[in-house]
């Protein structure tokens, strides 16, 4: 069951918000989608749900097109928040989850494990505007997984969150990935894409400018970190011919370098200028590739 985008353009009158995007997710992935406000993200994930019709393309799941026969057996976070307020925790979920054809007790059920994997079943009989905005969000994943799906598309579902809640809800979609379920999500967050995605796709201006394998996009990029961190003025050596980038930190420095050899060069110099605490040679974080491919317009 794979989800695949073929040529999917999409144009609001003479605005091409996604721009001839053809990619592939293939079943039980999770795959991260990355791009500043306006990148086409959204608009992307809206065509996929059948939400907006694509002006030019073919969008499908499992080889079928998306439509209500489908929607069973997908979920979605939306990025804005989509609960109605004045309706009670326990009532809300029943009613979306029963127009995924549910029925009430196994709802009910389902919805008992996550409010104590959440550690809010308090909350049950609450109101949805008498929660923070963290637990309105935990809230909002319950309804978007309660019914199992096979494909869960999740629009910043980590947004506004405290470090604590992050961490629930991660392994909360870690667990949803390894039960089988594809799993494509965007986030401004490059450390939770690193840390949870095989593949990735990074859009700017609607057009995918990155896609592919996180390794190997890594490998392919060139460039090398290095962290330095000595109790000796290092300043000197952004000056070594290779360095591409160069920041001054409290422990020492940290160097973006052109090759493994000039990583070397630096090590050599700054080895015989006094004790080194730390010398660690770094692949590219998904940040610098990002900066480097979208410039610094990520918010």
């Amino acid at each position: 069951m794979a989800l695949r985008l073929e040529n999917v353009s999409k144009r609001f009158g003479t605005f091409t918000a996604v721009d001839n995007i053809t990619l592939e997710v293939p079943e039980s992935e999770m795959f991260g989608f990355l791009g500043a406000n306006g990148a086409g993200k959204t608009t992307t994930f809206r065509m996929i749900l059948g939400l907006l019709d694509q002006t030019e393309g073919k969008i499908t799941w499992n080889g079928e097109k998306i439509d209500y026969s489908t929607a069973p057996s997908i979920g979605y976070l939306p990025e804005e928040r989509g609960l109605y307020p004045k309706m009670k925790v326990d009532d809300q979920i029943v009613y979306l989850a029963r127009l995924r054809g549910m029925k009430k007790p196994d709802i009910l059920k389902e919805l008992d494990y996550w409010l104590e994997r959440f550690q809010v079943p308090e909350y049950k009989n609450k109101k949805i505007e008498e929660l923070s905005k963290g637990n309105q969000q935990k809230i909002q994943l319950i309804s978007a997984v309660i019914h199992k799906p096979k494909l869960l598309i999740l629009d910043e579902p980590f947004s506004g969150l405290d470090p604590v809640n992050v961490e629930l809800l991660k392994d909360a979609v870690s667990d949803i990935h390894s039960s089988g379920t594809t799993i494509v999500f965007s986030s401004h967050q490059m450390d939770h894409v690193e840390e949870m995605c095989q593949n990735i796709c990074i859009m700017h201006h609607g057009k995918p400018v990155v896609h592919g394998e996180l390794k190997t996009i890594k490998r392919s990029f060139g460039k090398k970190n290095v962290v330095i961190h000595a109790d000796f003025d290092v300043s000197t050596l952004k000056d070594v011919p290779g360095v591409v980038k160069a920041k001054m930190i409290t422990e020492g420095i940290h160097l973006q370098v052109e090759s493994e050899a000039i990583a070397n060069a630096v090590f050599n110099q700054v080895a015989s200028m006094g004790f080194v605490r730390k010398f660690e040679l770094e692949e590219p974080s998904l940040h610098d590739i990002f900066i480097e491919k979208v410039g610094a317009t990520n918010e």
